[in-house]
């Protein structure tokens, strides 16, 4: 497996990972995500929309930091309302971090952000 497709594979984990924790409706959409569903054309052709593909390229970004070999995540989500966004995004971090370590085995600290886009 190459490691574009070991990033990509270890950023569906986390997205999932995220997307199963209590309070959060949805990634947030990226611009190419948004631009795909309106556009008409890609609905008659029979592409998928944003919709029916999670935003994960661009709501979870998973770097290391070349030097320490420290892993971030950032990751950008949408709420349900009712839930408050302090409780949400503390389950967001034990989440990504929790999935991270389990995936990788590395028992090295992760820093995870966690950024609130909106309610729905």
């Amino acid at each position: 497996m190459t490691d574009h497709r070991a990033s990509s594979a270890l950023t569906d984990t986390v997205a999932q990972a995220v997307l199963d924790t209590p309070g959060v409706a949805f990634l947030r959409p990226g611009l190419v995500e948004l631009l795909r569903a309106a556009n008409p054309l890609a609905k008659r052709s029979g592409a998928s929309t944003a919709a029916e593909r999670p935003a994960r390229s661009t709501a979870v970004r998973l770097t290391r930091d070349p030097g320490s070999g420290r892993r971030h995540a950032d990751v950008h989500v949408v709420l349900h309302r009712g839930h408050r966004a302090v409780d949400v995004t503390r389950e967001v971090r034990a989440a990504v971090a929790q999935t991270l370590h389990k995936a990788t085995g590395d028992e090295e600290t992760v820093t995870v952000s966690v950024t609130v886009t909106g309610r729905v």
